[in-house]
């Protein structure tokens, strides 16, 4: 069974999930080459085809995030582990000062890596996803 959510948490996972969609889309499309920049060297995969193959894990997540309400705790934590999964390319824009999206300066790279957790707890909220990982975590 799942926790009930609030009108505000579905439009806020609505809106999350359309941001994915986006993201995903822009994955495969207009910028390719941006989230190119941002896999880090270690990868040991091609960068474009990181870059593919995350677009589509982020359209299909964007679209589960909006449709698929009856897995939306399930949907949710995996959209927070995909979050967390890819942080690590926002530390290689920021160490390697690797300029994309508009984040031109350190300041603003930096600034971009405290927004990531705010992703997660956005993903584990508006999903009614937070009772079922604080539950996991207390044991």
């Amino acid at each position: 069974m799942q926790t009930p959510t609030t009108r505000t948490q579905t439009i806020f996972r609505i809106i999350l999930g359309a941001f994915m969609l986006l993201a995903g889309i822009g994955h495969l499309t207009f910028q390719r080459q941006e989230f190119q920049a941002q896999v880090p060297d270690w990868v040991p995969l091609g960068k474009d085809l990181v870059v593919v193959l995350s677009g589509i894990v982020e359209i299909m997540l964007g679209a589960a995030m909006i449709f698929w309400r009856q897995r939306r705790v399930t949907v949710g934590i995996t959209l927070a582990v995909f979050y967390i999964l890819v942080f690590p390319g926002n530390i290689a824009q920021y160490v390697n000062d690797t300029n994309a999206f508009g984040l031109d300066t350190e300041e603003k790279r930096f600034a971009r890596l405290f927004f990531q957790p705010v992703l997660v707890a956005w993903a584990l909220w508006s999903t009614g996803a937070w009772p079922t990982v604080t539950r996991f975590f207390r044991g």
